[in-house]
């Protein structure tokens, strides 16, 4: 019996799905097909139904689940007590982010963490806010950007580290660039183009639309905002983008300032409390909210 195989076996069971279990712990789905039917074959049962459409524990599974957990705590526990006593620190770390973070520079951050930290492997996600909260929550992230609104998510402890105006932005031949503004009561008469609902950048736009009490068009959504600035340089309507990323687009964006208190895009890390983070984790969350105080 190896630590893989309970680590594919619980990864199966929490997704309930080879091909979704395959994709988190970062291997092929034969593979991980291939291995629980060793662990099977060695304990003598079977641990996982796979009949129908998705995966499902059989009695001899949900009885083994807990002790695979366990048996996954303790390890990283002891790699975790070997490690204070070196003052090494490697293990796996999983970032996620937001697209809306292009200029926060993670890049650059990750680089220079790997330069100190080279034992460390480090795997990048991305996402919108909703499913990078879900994803910390459960563990299947280590450290996440995400838009940040009104209220922080529960469970989750967080530092921001952007806070900037949005603003619209169009081409440089559309209507609107002959000045230098629109108010938010003007948008209802032009195309808009946003990030999708479950972002944080979507959540300030639609508060700000709320508090006018208005519902503009949203013809274009997308999860990436070079996407949004793409489309609004080819004159299909007005992006609402962070500025900064405006500002470093201006050869094909004409920015829009529109006066609401509501319109700012707030980035934050987010983690789980500090005790449930591994070293390894907790090394990259100290630089990164270091870079970003």
């Amino acid at each position: 019996m190896e630590l893989r195989q309970l680590e594919y076996f619980v990864a199966v069971a929490e997704e309930g799905s080879f091909t979704k279990a395959a994709a988190r712990v970062y291997v092929t789905q034969p593979c991980v097909s291939a291995q629980m039917r060793r662990l099977e074959r060695e304990l003598g049962q079977d641990l996982l139904d796979r009949g129908g459409r998705s995966v499902h524990l059989t009695d001899f599974g949900a009885a083994a689940l807990p002790h695979a957990r366990a048996v996954l705590v303790a390890a990283e526990n002891l790699r975790n007590a070997v490690d204070d006593l070196t003052g090494t620190v490697h293990g796996q770390v999983v970032v996620g982010s937001v697209a809306s973070s292009l200029s926060l520079s993670l890049p650059e951050v990750i680089a220079d963490f790997s330069e100190r930290y080279p034992a460390v492997e480090i795997s990048l996600s991305e996402g919108n806010t909703e499913q990078l909260i879900e994803a910390t929550r459960a563990g299947r992230v280590d450290v996440a950007i995400i838009g940040l609104s009104a209220d922080p998510p529960a469970g989750l402890e967080v530092q921001v580290i952007a806070d900037e105006q949005l603003i619209g932005a169009v081409s440089h031949d559309h209507p609107l660039a002959r000045q230098g503004g629109v108010t938010v009561d003007e948008l209802q008469d032009h195309a808009l183009m946003c990030l999708p609902s479950g972002s944080g950048l979507r959540a300030a736009a639609d508060a700000a639309w709320a508090a006018a009490g208005i519902s503009p068009r949203v013809a274009f959504e997308a999860s990436d905002p070079r996407v949004l600035a793409q489309l609004a340089s080819r004159g299909l309507g007005v992006a609402i983008l962070p500025e900064p990323f405006v500002s470093a687009n201006a050869a094909q964006l004409h920015p829009l300032r529109i006066p609401s208190p509501y319109l700012r895009a707030r980035l934050a890390l987010a983690w789980r409390p500090s005790g449930a983070l591994g070293p390894a984790a907790r090394a990259l969350l100290s630089h990164a909210r270091t870079v970003w105080s």
